[in-house]
Protein backbone atom coordinates (compact mmCIF):
# COMPACT_ATOMS: atom_id res chain seq x y z
CA UNK A 1 0.00 0.00 0.00
CA UNK A 2 1.94 3.00 -1.27
CA UNK A 3 0.37 6.44 -0.93
CA UNK A 4 3.56 8.46 -1.14
CA UNK A 5 3.78 11.05 -3.92
CA UNK A 6 5.99 10.56 -6.92
CA UNK A 7 8.21 13.30 -5.50
CA UNK A 8 8.86 11.33 -2.28
CA UNK A 9 12.59 11.90 -1.59
CA UNK A 10 12.79 8.51 0.11
CA UNK A 11 11.11 6.43 -2.60
CA UNK A 12 14.31 4.52 -3.42
CA UNK A 13 14.93 3.82 0.25
CA UNK A 14 11.42 2.44 0.64
CA UNK A 15 11.84 0.18 -2.39
CA UNK A 16 15.16 -1.21 -1.17
CA UNK A 17 13.86 -1.83 2.35
CA UNK A 18 10.85 -3.68 0.91
CA UNK A 19 13.18 -5.88 -1.14
CA UNK A 20 15.25 -6.70 1.93
CA UNK A 21 12.16 -7.49 4.01
CA UNK A 22 10.89 -9.87 1.35
CA UNK A 23 13.77 -12.16 2.35
CA UNK A 24 12.19 -12.52 5.81
CA UNK A 25 8.61 -13.74 5.28
CA UNK A 26 6.00 -14.65 7.87
CA UNK A 27 7.50 -18.10 8.49
CA UNK A 28 10.70 -16.49 9.74
CA UNK A 29 8.86 -14.33 12.28
CA UNK A 30 6.50 -17.10 13.39
CA UNK A 31 9.39 -19.41 14.22
CA UNK A 32 11.08 -16.68 16.27
CA UNK A 33 7.82 -15.77 17.98
CA UNK A 34 7.25 -19.36 19.08
CA UNK A 35 10.57 -19.52 20.92
CA UNK A 36 10.87 -15.81 21.71
CA UNK A 37 14.03 -15.65 19.63
CA UNK A 38 15.91 -12.55 18.50
CA UNK A 39 15.91 -11.89 14.72
CA UNK A 40 19.68 -11.91 14.39
CA UNK A 41 19.62 -12.60 10.67
CA UNK A 42 17.20 -9.75 9.98
CA UNK A 43 19.15 -7.27 12.11
CA UNK A 44 22.39 -8.34 10.45
CA UNK A 45 20.86 -7.82 7.00
CA UNK A 46 19.67 -4.32 7.95
CA UNK A 47 23.11 -3.54 9.34
CA UNK A 48 24.96 -4.77 6.24
CA UNK A 49 22.65 -2.70 4.05
CA UNK A 50 23.46 0.37 6.14
CA UNK A 51 19.90 1.04 7.27
CA UNK A 52 20.67 0.96 11.00
CA UNK A 53 23.38 3.57 10.44
CA UNK A 54 20.93 5.87 8.67
CA UNK A 55 21.27 8.73 11.16
CA UNK A 56 25.01 8.45 11.70
CA UNK A 57 26.85 11.23 9.83
CA UNK A 58 28.86 10.21 6.78
CA UNK A 59 32.09 11.27 8.46
CA UNK A 60 31.59 8.39 10.91
CA UNK A 61 30.62 5.86 8.25
CA UNK A 62 26.85 6.30 8.30
CA UNK A 63 24.35 7.39 5.68
CA UNK A 64 23.75 10.84 7.18
CA UNK A 65 20.03 10.71 6.41
CA UNK A 66 17.51 13.12 7.93
CA UNK A 67 15.00 11.82 10.47
CA UNK A 68 12.39 11.41 7.73
CA UNK A 69 14.71 8.90 6.05
CA UNK A 70 14.89 6.82 9.22
CA UNK A 71 11.10 7.09 9.55
CA UNK A 72 10.67 5.77 6.00
CA UNK A 73 12.91 2.79 6.79
CA UNK A 74 10.97 1.82 9.92
CA UNK A 75 7.58 2.37 8.28
CA UNK A 76 8.45 0.07 5.39
CA UNK A 77 9.77 -2.62 7.74
CA UNK A 78 6.42 -2.72 9.52
CA UNK A 79 4.36 -2.40 6.33
CA UNK A 80 6.23 -5.44 4.99
CA UNK A 81 5.10 -7.59 7.92
CA UNK A 82 8.45 -7.52 9.71
CA UNK A 83 9.20 -6.09 13.15
CA UNK A 84 11.57 -3.16 13.55
CA UNK A 85 11.28 -3.24 17.34
CA UNK A 86 14.25 -5.58 17.33
CA UNK A 87 16.54 -2.73 16.34
CA UNK A 88 14.66 0.61 16.21
CA UNK A 89 16.21 1.89 19.45
CA UNK A 90 19.57 2.24 17.74
CA UNK A 91 18.11 5.05 15.66
CA UNK A 92 16.56 7.12 18.43
CA UNK A 93 19.22 6.45 21.09
CA UNK A 94 21.82 7.62 18.62
CA UNK A 95 20.67 11.23 18.89
CA UNK A 96 21.92 11.62 22.45
CA UNK A 97 25.46 10.69 21.46
CA UNK A 98 25.31 12.71 18.24
CA UNK A 99 24.15 15.88 20.01
CA UNK A 100 25.85 15.62 23.38
CA UNK A 101 28.64 13.06 23.12
CA UNK A 102 32.29 14.16 23.19
CA UNK A 103 34.42 14.00 20.03
CA UNK A 104 36.27 11.06 21.58
CA UNK A 105 33.02 9.18 22.25
CA UNK A 106 31.77 9.76 18.72
CA UNK A 107 35.05 8.60 17.23
CA UNK A 108 35.16 5.52 19.45
CA UNK A 109 31.60 4.29 19.04
CA UNK A 110 29.89 5.66 15.93
CA UNK A 111 32.14 4.12 13.23
CA UNK A 112 31.97 0.72 14.95
CA UNK A 113 28.17 0.96 15.19
CA UNK A 114 27.97 1.96 11.53
CA UNK A 115 30.12 -1.05 10.54
CA UNK A 116 27.94 -3.36 12.60
CA UNK A 117 30.71 -4.25 15.03
CA UNK A 118 28.77 -2.77 17.96
CA UNK A 119 25.06 -2.74 18.73
CA UNK A 120 23.52 0.19 20.59
CA UNK A 121 20.07 -1.20 21.34
CA UNK A 122 19.55 -0.87 25.12
CA UNK A 123 18.08 2.21 26.77
CA UNK A 124 18.19 2.12 30.59
CA UNK A 125 15.69 4.68 31.90
CA UNK A 126 12.48 3.13 33.29
CA UNK A 127 12.48 1.67 36.81
CA UNK A 128 9.94 -0.49 38.68
CA UNK A 129 9.16 2.13 41.32
CA UNK A 130 9.12 5.28 39.17
CA UNK A 131 7.63 4.21 35.82
CA UNK A 132 7.18 7.30 33.67
CA UNK A 133 8.05 9.59 36.61
CA UNK A 134 11.64 9.60 35.42
CA UNK A 135 12.93 12.21 37.87
CA UNK A 136 12.05 9.82 40.73
CA UNK A 137 14.37 7.08 39.53
CA UNK A 138 16.59 5.54 42.23
CA UNK A 139 19.55 4.17 40.31
CA UNK A 140 22.67 6.04 41.44
CA UNK A 141 26.10 6.62 39.94
CA UNK A 142 28.71 7.68 42.51
CA UNK A 143 32.00 9.19 41.32
CA UNK A 144 35.08 7.40 42.63
CA UNK A 145 38.27 8.65 41.05
CA UNK A 146 38.32 7.90 37.34
CA UNK A 147 35.06 5.94 37.34
CA UNK A 148 31.47 5.90 38.50
CA UNK A 149 30.00 3.11 40.63
CA UNK A 150 26.40 2.33 39.67
CA UNK A 151 23.76 0.69 41.88
CA UNK A 152 20.07 0.18 41.15
CA UNK A 153 17.67 -1.49 38.78
CA UNK A 154 15.98 -0.84 35.42
CA UNK A 155 12.97 -2.56 33.89
CA UNK A 156 11.59 -2.90 30.36
CA UNK A 157 15.12 -2.47 29.03
CA UNK A 158 14.39 -4.12 25.72
CA UNK A 159 17.13 -5.93 23.78
CA UNK A 160 19.61 -5.77 26.69
CA UNK A 161 20.62 -9.38 25.98
CA UNK A 162 21.36 -8.52 22.35
CA UNK A 163 23.12 -5.17 22.71
CA UNK A 164 26.77 -4.34 23.28
CA UNK A 165 26.11 -0.85 24.60
CA UNK A 166 23.50 0.70 26.85
CA UNK A 167 22.59 4.35 27.25
CA UNK A 168 21.96 4.67 30.99
CA UNK A 169 20.30 7.42 33.02
CA UNK A 170 21.23 7.52 36.71
CA UNK A 171 21.29 9.95 39.63
CA UNK A 172 24.67 11.47 40.34
CA UNK A 173 23.22 13.90 42.88
CA UNK A 174 20.45 12.77 45.21
CA UNK A 175 17.05 14.32 44.61
CA UNK A 176 16.90 16.02 48.03
CA UNK A 177 20.19 17.78 47.25
CA UNK A 178 19.09 19.55 44.03
CA UNK A 179 16.92 22.62 43.56
CA UNK A 180 14.95 21.13 40.66
CA UNK A 181 14.05 17.46 40.44
CA UNK A 182 15.24 17.37 36.83
CA UNK A 183 18.79 18.21 37.98
CA UNK A 184 21.34 15.71 39.20
CA UNK A 185 20.60 13.06 36.55
CA UNK A 186 23.44 11.97 34.28
CA UNK A 187 23.73 9.90 31.12
CA UNK A 188 26.37 7.21 30.55
CA UNK A 189 27.46 4.86 27.80
CA UNK A 190 27.77 1.42 29.39
CA UNK A 191 29.81 -1.24 27.61
CA UNK A 192 27.79 -4.26 28.66
CA UNK A 193 30.38 -6.67 27.29
CA UNK A 194 32.76 -5.54 30.02
CA UNK A 195 30.15 -5.11 32.76
CA UNK A 196 28.16 -8.35 32.39
CA UNK A 197 28.92 -10.53 35.41
CA UNK A 198 30.88 -7.70 37.00
CA UNK A 199 28.03 -5.86 38.68
CA UNK A 200 25.60 -6.13 35.74
CA UNK A 201 22.88 -8.78 35.68
CA UNK A 202 20.28 -9.13 32.92
CA UNK A 203 17.07 -11.05 33.42
CA UNK A 204 14.62 -11.54 30.50
CA UNK A 205 10.89 -10.86 30.97
CA UNK A 206 8.52 -13.01 28.93
CA UNK A 207 5.68 -10.90 27.53
CA UNK A 208 2.68 -11.35 25.24
CA UNK A 209 4.79 -10.40 22.22
CA UNK A 210 8.37 -11.20 21.24
CA UNK A 211 9.94 -7.90 22.32
CA UNK A 212 13.06 -9.18 24.11
CA UNK A 213 12.23 -7.19 27.24
CA UNK A 214 14.51 -7.40 30.29
CA UNK A 215 15.07 -6.15 33.78
CA UNK A 216 18.62 -5.07 34.55
CA UNK A 217 20.37 -4.98 37.94
CA UNK A 218 23.42 -2.93 38.86
CA UNK A 219 25.47 -3.97 41.90
CA UNK A 220 28.54 -1.75 42.21
CA UNK A 221 28.92 -1.78 38.43
CA UNK A 222 31.85 0.38 37.37
CA UNK A 223 31.66 2.76 34.42
CA UNK A 224 34.72 4.76 33.28
CA UNK A 225 34.30 8.49 33.88
CA UNK A 226 35.10 9.07 30.21
CA UNK A 227 31.77 7.36 29.39
CA UNK A 228 29.77 10.20 30.95
CA UNK A 229 27.80 11.85 28.14
CA UNK A 230 27.95 15.65 28.28
CA UNK A 231 27.94 17.41 31.64
CA UNK A 232 27.25 15.62 34.91
CA UNK A 233 23.77 16.41 36.21
CA UNK A 234 22.33 17.45 32.83
CA UNK A 235 21.35 13.99 31.60
CA UNK A 236 17.60 14.47 31.90
CA UNK A 237 17.72 17.27 29.33
CA UNK A 238 19.81 15.10 27.02
CA UNK A 239 17.24 12.31 27.20
CA UNK A 240 14.36 14.74 26.62
CA UNK A 241 16.10 16.09 23.53
CA UNK A 242 15.65 12.74 21.85
CA UNK A 243 12.05 12.04 22.82
CA UNK A 244 10.42 13.90 19.94
CA UNK A 245 12.53 11.91 17.48
CA UNK A 246 11.64 8.69 19.29
CA UNK A 247 7.92 9.42 19.12
CA UNK A 248 8.02 10.32 15.44
CA UNK A 249 9.90 7.12 14.61
CA UNK A 250 7.56 4.92 16.67
CA UNK A 251 4.60 6.69 15.02
CA UNK A 252 6.05 5.83 11.63
CA UNK A 253 6.22 2.18 12.65
CA UNK A 254 2.56 2.30 13.70
CA UNK A 255 1.63 3.78 10.33
CA UNK A 256 3.45 0.90 8.67
CA UNK A 257 1.56 -1.59 10.84
CA UNK A 258 -1.75 0.08 9.97
CA UNK A 259 -0.97 -0.18 6.25
CA UNK A 260 -0.16 -3.88 6.61
CA UNK A 261 -3.41 -4.59 8.44
CA UNK A 262 -5.52 -2.52 6.04
CA UNK A 263 -4.02 -4.13 2.95
CA UNK A 264 -4.60 -7.60 4.40
CA UNK A 265 -8.17 -6.80 5.47
CA UNK A 266 -9.19 -5.11 2.21
CA UNK A 267 -7.77 -7.93 0.08
CA UNK A 268 -9.55 -10.58 2.12
CA UNK A 269 -12.81 -8.60 2.10
CA UNK A 270 -12.67 -8.46 -1.70
CA UNK A 271 -11.87 -12.14 -2.14
CA UNK A 272 -13.85 -13.93 0.57
CA UNK A 273 -17.30 -14.87 -0.73
CA UNK A 274 -20.09 -15.76 1.71
CA UNK A 275 -23.83 -15.89 0.91
CA UNK A 276 -23.01 -15.43 -2.75
CA UNK A 277 -21.07 -12.15 -2.56
CA UNK A 278 -17.75 -10.74 -1.24
CA UNK A 279 -17.92 -9.97 2.46
CA UNK A 280 -16.51 -6.50 1.65
CA UNK A 281 -19.88 -5.64 0.13
CA UNK A 282 -21.30 -5.57 3.65
CA UNK A 283 -21.02 -2.22 5.39
CA UNK A 284 -20.32 -3.93 8.70
CA UNK A 285 -17.10 -5.32 7.19
CA UNK A 286 -16.23 -2.49 4.82
CA UNK A 287 -16.71 0.55 7.05
CA UNK A 288 -14.31 -0.38 9.89
CA UNK A 289 -11.57 -0.92 7.31
CA UNK A 290 -12.37 2.41 5.62
CA UNK A 291 -12.40 4.20 8.99
CA UNK A 292 -9.03 2.70 9.94
CA UNK A 293 -7.65 3.87 6.61
CA UNK A 294 -8.87 7.40 7.27
CA UNK A 295 -7.33 7.33 10.75
CA UNK A 296 -4.03 6.14 9.31
CA UNK A 297 -3.87 8.86 6.67
CA UNK A 298 -4.68 11.58 9.23
CA UNK A 299 -1.96 10.32 11.57
CA UNK A 300 0.46 10.09 8.65
CA UNK A 301 -0.13 13.75 7.81
CA UNK A 302 0.61 14.86 11.37
CA UNK A 303 3.76 12.71 11.53
CA UNK A 304 5.03 14.18 8.25
CA UNK A 305 4.45 17.68 9.65
CA UNK A 306 6.43 16.73 12.74
CA UNK A 307 9.31 15.31 10.71
CA UNK A 308 9.47 18.48 8.62
CA UNK A 309 9.52 20.70 11.72
CA UNK A 310 12.18 18.52 13.34
CA UNK A 311 14.41 18.76 10.28
CA UNK A 312 14.00 22.54 10.20
CA UNK A 313 15.15 22.71 13.81
CA UNK A 314 11.73 23.85 15.04
CA UNK A 315 9.85 22.69 18.12
CA UNK A 316 7.82 19.67 17.05
CA UNK A 317 6.56 18.55 20.45
CA UNK A 318 2.92 18.99 19.49
CA UNK A 319 3.18 17.03 16.26
CA UNK A 320 5.44 14.33 17.75
CA UNK A 321 3.08 13.65 20.63
CA UNK A 322 -0.13 13.85 18.61
CA UNK A 323 1.39 11.84 15.78
CA UNK A 324 2.45 9.04 18.10
CA UNK A 325 -0.96 8.86 19.78
CA UNK A 326 -2.96 9.02 16.54
CA UNK A 327 -0.72 6.54 14.72
CA UNK A 328 -0.91 4.05 17.59
CA UNK A 329 -4.70 4.37 17.64
CA UNK A 330 -4.83 3.94 13.86
CA UNK A 331 -2.71 0.79 13.92
CA UNK A 332 -4.84 -0.69 16.70
CA UNK A 333 -8.07 0.16 14.84
CA UNK A 334 -6.65 -1.37 11.67
CA UNK A 335 -5.63 -4.47 13.60
CA UNK A 336 -9.12 -4.80 15.06
CA UNK A 337 -10.67 -4.45 11.61
CA UNK A 338 -8.26 -7.01 10.17
CA UNK A 339 -8.96 -9.60 12.86
CA UNK A 340 -12.71 -9.10 12.58
CA UNK A 341 -12.64 -9.29 8.79
CA UNK A 342 -10.76 -12.61 8.87
CA UNK A 343 -12.95 -14.06 11.62
CA UNK A 344 -11.45 -17.25 13.03
CA UNK A 345 -8.57 -17.12 10.56
CA UNK A 346 -7.45 -13.86 12.19
CA UNK A 347 -6.44 -15.92 15.23
CA UNK A 348 -4.54 -18.53 13.24
CA UNK A 349 -0.77 -18.13 13.49
CA UNK A 350 -0.20 -18.90 9.81
CA UNK A 351 -1.92 -15.64 8.78
CA UNK A 352 0.49 -13.52 10.90
CA UNK A 353 -2.38 -11.24 11.93
CA UNK A 354 -2.47 -12.31 15.57
CA UNK A 355 1.31 -11.78 15.85
CA UNK A 356 1.16 -8.29 14.39
CA UNK A 357 -1.93 -7.59 16.51
CA UNK A 358 0.02 -8.36 19.68
CA UNK A 359 3.02 -6.38 18.52
CA UNK A 360 1.14 -3.19 17.64
CA UNK A 361 -0.83 -3.23 20.93
CA UNK A 362 2.38 -2.25 22.72
CA UNK A 363 2.31 1.27 21.33
CA UNK A 364 -0.86 2.16 23.17
CA UNK A 365 1.40 2.12 26.23
CA UNK A 366 5.01 2.53 25.11
CA UNK A 367 7.29 4.34 24.83
CA UNK A 368 4.93 6.96 26.30
CA UNK A 369 1.39 6.37 27.50
CA UNK A 370 -1.58 8.02 25.83
CA UNK A 371 -2.52 9.75 29.09
CA UNK A 372 0.86 11.49 29.31
CA UNK A 373 0.48 12.61 25.70
CA UNK A 374 -2.94 14.06 26.48
CA UNK A 375 -1.53 15.82 29.55
CA UNK A 376 1.24 17.30 27.38
CA UNK A 377 -1.29 18.62 24.86
CA UNK A 378 -3.52 20.00 27.61
CA UNK A 379 -0.72 21.81 29.41
CA UNK A 380 1.82 22.78 26.75
CA UNK A 381 -0.43 23.24 23.71
CA UNK A 382 -3.72 24.39 25.22
CA UNK A 383 -2.31 26.21 28.25
CA UNK A 384 -4.40 24.40 30.84
CA UNK A 385 -3.08 23.65 34.38
CA UNK A 386 -0.76 20.71 34.88
CA UNK A 387 -2.90 17.60 35.42
CA UNK A 388 -0.47 15.44 37.42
Amino acid sequence: MDHHPATDPHAEIRAEVRKLCARFPGEYWRELDARRGYPTGFVQALTEAGWLAALIPEEFGGAGLPLSGAAAILEEIQASGCNGAACHAQMYIMGTILRHGSPAQKAKYLPAIARGELRLQAFGVTEPTSGTDTTSLRTTARREGDRYVVNGQKIWTSRAEHSDLMLLLARTTLRDQVKKKTEGLSTFIVDMRDALGKGLTIRPIRTMMNHNSCEVFFDNMEVPAENLVGVEGKGFRYILDGMNAERLLIASECIGDAKWFIEKAAAYARERVIFGRPIGANQGVQFPIARAYAQMRAAEAIVHQGLARFERGENCGEEANMGKMLAAEASWAAGEACVNTHGGFGFAEEYDIERKFRETRLYQVAPISTNLILSYIGEHVLGMPRSY
